[in-house]
């Protein structure tokens, strides 16, 4: 069987370096925590996070957060963070917080505010013991995101997308009209990765997805994947800035309907609002290539874990817990435009509340997980990124790009099983 997530209803990065030791206390007897978010300077999750944060800090004027922002790198820097034995009191998962760094984190499913922890996320968060390592702010559920202003102009349907055909059809229509059909940014943003990511559960069948897990990589339909991408920027259907351009700028080009489509998280929604509160942006599920049904993408998304060997473990838990309460998780999680990770949470999801009540609630759209964090090794990120992004450059073919992913691939399975 495929693996679907159970679905319950509860960017220019300005990098700061993430090589600095914890923080430890100070002499005044003020305890400070160095908490790597992983985002932008311009994130709304940040600004929503500083905001909270600065409430915590006054009704506990012993314990100071130090929120870093985070750049393309943040990754591998946490890696060698961690490999040296020194990590950060707090960080972001990303995703990873069980199957990458659960021996780095404080278990927290015995924290008060567990009992509300959101079972859609058991598949990608618990252990087989039950336990969890972060809190987790939201869960992503996410699709193909579409400017209505834009398809109405280029006489599209939002209806019309409900199947591959349909979806290639409107491109062409969109294209007609002197809009860009999906706006991508360089491989310094991930949103190659996240194209692909979003794509491929809908490149393969059943039984070449439970062979990802089994050490086989089907090459033809990853390069199936590809070859889209590729058709995409021979018709010159991806914004000709790609490569200088930042997830600031896919934000910018649907605020300032000039794409109609992207293959992103609903945070860029909620970022693109920042700039053009009345867009008229909603997501709808993702036509799958391969001619079966259309899905949506999701599960781990934002998460915050606690160094368990951290010299600042108990404020940091006091930290998380007060990033817990509702009203501030429900912050957090508008500012991502996702339903929040608790489910004693209640958000207000704006524009986009339309698409969670037709597609989630009434529908019922199957929730396919991440594809890289599923069926693809620990580490193989990088290369999905680096190979999607040669591909809509042009300066790699598909063949060559799928090559080159299936060889990490064999090579780090190798190394994890």
């Amino acid at each position: 069987m495929r693996r679907l997530v159970a679905l319950s209803v509860a960017a220019v990065a300005v990098a700061a370096s993430l090589s600095s030791c914890s923080a430890a206390g100070s002499a005044s007897g003020t305890t400070t925590l160095e908490f790597q978010t992983a985002q932008s300077a311009d994130s709304p999750l940040l600004k929503a996070l500083t905001t909270v944060t600065d409430d915590f800090e006054q009704q506990h004027p012993d314990v100071k957060v130090d929120l870093r922002t985070g750049g393309n790198d943040y990754e591998s820097q946490i890696k060698v963070r961690l490999a040296a034995n020194n990590p950060p009191d707090l960080w972001s998962t990303h995703g990873w917080s069980r199957d990458r760094y659960s021996s780095f984190l404080a278990p927290l499913q015995d924290e008060p505010w567990a009992k509300d922890f959101n079972t859609a996320l058991d598949p990608a968060m618990k252990n087989d013991d039950g336990q969890f390592f972060a809190l987790p702010v939201d869960t992503a559920v996410s699709g193909l995101i579409v400017n209505e202003t834009v398809l109405e102009k280029a006489g599209v349907s939002p209806d019309s997308l409900s199947d591959w055909d349909g979806f290639m059809a409107a491109v062409a229509k969109v294209a007609d009209s002197g809009a860009t059909p999906l706006t991508l940014a360089g491989s310094k943003d991930g949103s190659a990765g996240n194209a692909v990511d979003w794509l491929a559960p809908g490149a393969f069948s059943e039984t070449q997805l439970a062979s990802f897990t089994k050490g086989s990589f089907p090459e033809a339909g990853y390069q199936k994947v590809l070859d889209v991408l590729d058709r995409f920027r021979s018709e010159g259907w991806i914004n000709k800035d790609y490569s200088s351009a930042t997830g600031d700028d896919m934000a910018k080009a649907l605020a300032e309907n000039r794409a109609a489509f992207a293959l992103s998280s609903n945070a860029l929604v909620a970022q693109a609002q920042q700039y053009a509160p009345d867009a008229k942006l909603q997501f709808v599920p993702i036509p799958a290539m391969n001619g079966g049904d259309s899905y949506l993408i999701g599960g781990e998304n934002t998460a915050f874990g606690a160094a368990k060997n951290g010299k600042h473990l108990d404020a940091a838990k006091q930290y998380l817990a007060f990033l817990a309460k509702p009203a501030n998780d429900r912050k957090l999680a508008e500012s991502t435009g996702s339903l929040p990770g608790l489910t004693n949470v209640t958000a207000d999801l704006g524009p986009l509340a339309p698409s969670y009540r037709k597609w989630v609630t009434e529908e019922k759209v199957p929730l396919e997980p991440f594809f890289d964090r599923v069926y693809l090794p620990n580490g193989m990120w990088n290369t999905v990124v680096t190979t999607a992004d040669g591909v809509i450059a042009g300066q790699s073919s598909p063949a060559a790009s799928t090559s080159k992913v299936a060889s990490d691939f064999s090579t780090l399975y190798k190394k994890t099983n």
